[in-house]
């Protein structure tokens, strides 16, 4: 007989006791009126099931049951699994048998579910690929979704970017001809600007710009603005900027205290195309960034450098050995950089450097003999706070032959400059156009007065807090200025004073366009006098602060006018009447374009009266803080020929609301209106006001 054969009387005392059980756990209880229930556990240790109780001979091996360890090898099968009570759960197994190696009944156990499959399991490895592969649109949409594909995004290089034809390959063949072209002509154009200021500043927002503009024409101008907290642009942020920007041309970073070398060499490693770099208040910066930026820009055009402590003389001479196209330098309060720095920057481009500027540095006389040397393609050159020259590198500067171009030419707290230097530089400078020289107490009239006749191209003359400069010395300048000289300024020259005494007979100054004399206590009516015969076509004046003048010495000065004065200032001449401004509204009305008379309080109605009569091309008209009432203003609004922009009555306690209608009439062509200080004036009167004016700017 066959084994399996024989086994059957066992399988069925087996059954029929297992159906006993079930069928009194169910309805045994029920019978008696009491709870009953039943433990199989119990029933298999008085049974101990092995394999062969059920077909023994069939399969081989040590399968016990284990009464405590997993009841099935798959827990996703857990719901095959019958409650038939609080403490019994049946199995009930599919049709298709499988190998188990657990009880078939089981206590009360649950199963934590089998999470979701997510594409943020794969490592960053994989989905660098894939975003690598992705057209420029999709990679700045798939940038949004999450701040690690964000950053993982900005970390592609453009060159391991795959090519246009691998990322539009499933694409149809209509829509790769609409797109083809258009993106690849602009993506490396580089016109898109950006600017991050204060908290905006992160390396986040970078990462998202360096991305964003990939896809759109590409960044050509970032600036960054950083603030004094803590969290801000670090090297991670410019690293974005040097993977994902590379048409970038102009680069600008301020107070960045958390971007060192590591940063800037990226942004030199990745954006070859940079021309301008400007670094302000960078301190952890140092020359190993100059040197990646020499190596890989060759395009740079502007450098600028300031309060970066960090930056010493190689840098600058790197910079000046491989940027052959270097044309505007601008260093400032670096206390590494000396003479051997600026020196070697000079000379290496003496051919294409045409802006020069420096500020608080410790260089000396050997610098400026370099840059009068070797500094044939300067036109613009700026020197301030230079301690350490003397009056023998302005000397040398001069007499060096190089500023043969030189246009433009800044002096400012430089002590160094004396009447012998300041000949020189005006004798080595034939082709000078401007010359401005502040707070530089050595210089006196008569190296004024030489420096003038010495250039005579100058156009634009600027003294600025030179108090050995006399009236007598700045007379003379006029006179020896030659015939191009255009505009003359006079600021806070504490040395003009205004003496009665006989003054030689100078030629006129015929070519004079623009006359400005501000905040000079010393200057009063006897130099005015003067003025008017030296400088007989003046157009614009601005006596501005000049407390000493009155209505005489203004009267002569106006009477010698010629050519019609355009633009006028008198403010804070507080002794001028309603006789100066008659007299002017009468002879150059026909021309006045702009009337200041802020803060002359003795200024009143019937200045408006004359000015409403005889200035119709007046656009810009100032009178604020003084003695104008409602009458004055309705005057003014009664003249239908004036064309009024903007209208100051600042401080005017005498306006009040019984203007309103002027203003209204008046406000058809004004654009600018002040009101601020005005007392008198009700707050319904200028909400009015800004309900009907509303194409005009009202400050109230």
């Amino acid at each position: 007989m066959h084994p399996c054969l024989e086994a059957l009387p066992i399988v069925a005392l087996v059954a029929l006791i297992l159906f006993a059980s079930l069928f009194f756990a169910f309805f045994g209880g029920f019978f008696a009126g009491i709870p009953c229930t039943f433990h199989l556990p119990g029933f298999f240790e008085q049974f101990p099931c092995r394999r062969s109780l059920v077909s023994p001979g069939c399969g081989s091996g040590n399968d016990d049951f284990c009464p405590g360890g997993s009841i099935y090898s798959n827990p996703k099968e857990s719901g095959l699994f019958l409650s038939l009570g609080n403490h019994v759960d049946v199995y009930f197994p599919s049709r298709k048998r499988s190998r188990v190696s657990a009880p078939f009944v089981f206590a009360e156990e649950r199963f934590q579910k089998k999470k979701k499959a997510s594409i943020d399991v794969l490592p960053d490895e994989c989905l660098f690929e894939i975003f690598r592969r992705l057209p420029g649109e999709e990679r700045s949409a798939s940038a949004c979704v999450s701040k690690r594909w964000l950053m993982l995004l900005s970390n592609i290089r453009k060159g391991e970017l795959c090519s246009e034809k691998t990322s539009t390959s499933l694409k149809s063949e209509d829509e790769i001809v609409e797109e083809k072209g258009e993106d690849q002509e602009v993506e490396t154009d580089g016109y898109l600007s950006r600017s991050l200021e204060g908290k905006k500043a992160t390396d986040v927002r970078l990462a998202a710009v360096a991305v964003g503009t990939a896809s759109r024409g590409g960044l050509g101008k970032l600036s960054i603005r950083g603030s004094n907290s803590g969290s801000g642009v670090t090297n991670l942020g410019l690293k974005a900027v040097g993977h994902g920007c590379p048409s970038l041309r102009v680069l600008s970073l301020w107070n960045m205290t958390s971007v060192g070398d590591e940063g800037l060499c990226e942004i030199a490693e990745g954006c070859r195309l940079l021309k301008k770099l400007d670094l302000c208040q960078c301190p952890a910066i140092s020359d190993k960034a100059l040197f990646a930026i020499a190596k890989n820009c060759p395009n740079l055009t502007e450098l600028t450098i300031e309060s970066c402590s960090n930056i010493g003389n190689a840098g600058l001479q790197a910079v000046g050995r491989s940027c052959p196209n270097l044309k505007s330098v601008s260093i400032k309060n670096c206390p590494l950089v000396g003479d051997q720095g600026i020196a070697s920057l000079v000379s290496s481009t003496s051919f294409v450097l045409s802006k020069v500027k420096l500020q608080a540095l410790n260089i000396s006389d050997v610098t400026l003999a370099v840059i009068g040397h070797y500094g044939k393609a300067i036109t613009d050159l700026a020197l301030t706070s230079l301690p350490a020259v003397s009056e023998r590198g302005f000397w040398v500067m001069g007499n060096g032959q190089g500023l043969q171009k030189l246009k433009s030419l800044t002096i400012t707290s430089c002590q160094g400059v004396t009447d012998v230097g300041l000949e020189a530089v005006g004798k080595g400078s034939p082709n000078l156009r401007q010359f401005c020289l502040r707070k530089c107490s050595f210089v006196s009239d008569k190296g004024l007065v030489s420096f003038a006749r010495a250039a005579g191209s100058l156009e634009s003359l600027q003294l600025e807090e030179c108090h050995r400069i006399t009236q007598f010395g700045f007379f003379g300048a006029l006179a020896n200025c030659g015939t191009k000289l255009k505009a003359i300024s006079l600021l806070c020259c504490l040395g003009i004073k205004d003496l009665n005494v006989g003054v030689p007979q100078l030629s006129p100054c015929e070519s004079l366009r623009s006359l400005c004399i501000r905040n000079c206590p010393g200057f009063g009516n006897a130099s005015l006098n003067v003025l008017g015969k030296l400088c007989p076509q003046l157009q614009h004046v601005d006596l501005s602060g000049l407390e000493g003048i009155t209505d005489s010495g203004l009267l002569s000065l106006l009477e010698s006018c010629q050519a019609g004065l355009a633009k006028v200032n008198l403010s804070g001449c507080v002794n001028l009447t309603d006789k100066v401004v008659s007299a002017m509204a009468e002879s150059h009305g026909w021309t006045l374009e702009m009337l200041n008379l802020e803060g002359c309080v003795k200024i009143s109605d019937a200045s408006l009266v004359a000015i409403a009569v005889n200035c119709p091309l007046l656009n810009d008209l100032d009178i604020s803080r003084s003695a104008i009432t409602d009458f004055g203003l309705a005057a003014l609004a009664r003249a239908n020929h004036l064309n009024l922009q903007i209208l100051s009555l600042s401080g005017c306690s005498l306006i009040s609301d019984k203007s309103l209608p002027a203003l209204g009439k008046m406000g058809q062509t004004l654009v600018g209106l002040n009101l601020q200080h005005c007392k008198a004036i009700n707050n319904s009167t200028v909400d009015h006001l800004l309900g009907k004016l509303w194409r005009c700017d009202i400050l109230a």
